[in-house]
């Protein structure tokens, strides 16, 4: 595969889900953090919807998306990726820098934006610091594009399974965040704009870089 056939693609990409986040931004700024119509729909369906066995499953598949477990599994897309042990070296830590680098900058934009999260009272576990866009959701995201991006480099059989399932883990990641309260929808939203964008920058970044093999 040549450069070309990635950068291009990949930059186009984090171009409109940069466009689209910067629009979301400036929506959640202008009203001052204030929830949209379907933010508070969704959070008093989430409240009111709340059997132990569900809470259990979301505080356990929200716990995926933050610590040790995203670093692993992109470490485990740089192994994936690379066929030779140089080239799986380079592979985890560029994987690694991209991670850390997206974590590092969404918090920059959070502490900018500051917006509040929803009533502590419908919150089921817990949450700190500002809103949007949600960490948990961007860095599931993250980890689930680099696993993804992996697969697909490789090709092995079986991908595009493999693809469904990474990509839904890190898509029921964020809407977790809703469901336990502790986020509004559209800061998960912002967080999967975000993730789309900082992923998009990165391959293309990377794409232009490596050698042409």
């Amino acid at each position: 595969m040549k450069r070309g056939d990635v950068a291009a693609p990949a930059g186009v990409c984090g171009l409109g889900a940069w466009t689209a986040f910067g629009v979301l931004t400036m929506v959640v700024v202008v009203r001052d953090g204030t929830p949209l119509f379907v933010d508070s729909g969704l959070l008093s369906w989430s409240v009111g919807h709340r059997p132990d066995v569900a809470v259990a499953l979301a505080r356990a598949l929200t716990a995926t998306g933050t610590g040790v477990v995203p670093f692993s599994l992109a470490a485990l897309a740089g192994i994936i990726a690379g066929r030779t042990l140089r080239q799986r070296a380079l592979a985890v830590a560029l994987c690694l820098a991209c991670l850390w680098a997206g974590q590092a900058l969404r918090y920059a934009v959070m502490a900018l934006v500051a917006r509040p999260r929803p009533p502590q009272a419908d919150w089921a576990t817990y949450a700190s610091a500002w809103a949007f866009p949600s960490g948990h959701t961007t860095t599931a995201a993250l980890t689930a594009g680099l696993l993804i991006i992996a697969v697909r480099v490789r090709g092995p059989r079986g991908r595009t399974p493999l693809t469904l399932a990474i990509g839904g883990w890190g898509a029921l990641v964020g809407l977790t965040r809703v469901y336990l309260g502790v986020h509004w929808f559209t800061d998960v939203v912002g967080g999967w704009l975000f993730a789309l964008g900082w992923l998009g920058v990165c391959l293309c970044a990377v794409a232009c870089w490596l050698p042409e093999r």
